[in-house]
């Protein structure tokens, strides 16, 4: 699996997944008293089944925490992922 890198587009509310450079995906959200509610989260058809959305939710997700948000799966993707990996479901210390 080639590894991917994760951008935070803060004015485009979403963090976005790029295979060499080319964007692959996204996990988008909104913030609001104290969480950061994860909304939808995609990775580019041609792309599924290598773990990019894993490594996107878990990027995503230690950033969220790194500013002291509690992340919220609203989208199926990050609560499936919050509930394999309980320890995300709160900020950081």
């Amino acid at each position: 699996m080639a590894e991917i890198t994760t951008e935070h587009d803060a004015d485009g509310s979403r963090y976005v997944a790029l295979l060499e450079g080319r964007p692959i995906g996204e996990a988008r959200y909104t913030d609001g008293d104290g969480e950061r509610t994860f909304t939808h989260t995609l990775i580019d058809k041609d792309q599924e089944g290598n773990g990019y959305g894993t490594s996107l939710i878990r990027a995503a997700l230690d950033d969220t925490r790194g500013t002291g948000l509690t992340p919220v799966g609203q989208c199926p993707m990050v609560a499936h992922f919050l509930e394999k990996h309980p320890e995300y479901a709160r900020p950081s210390s």
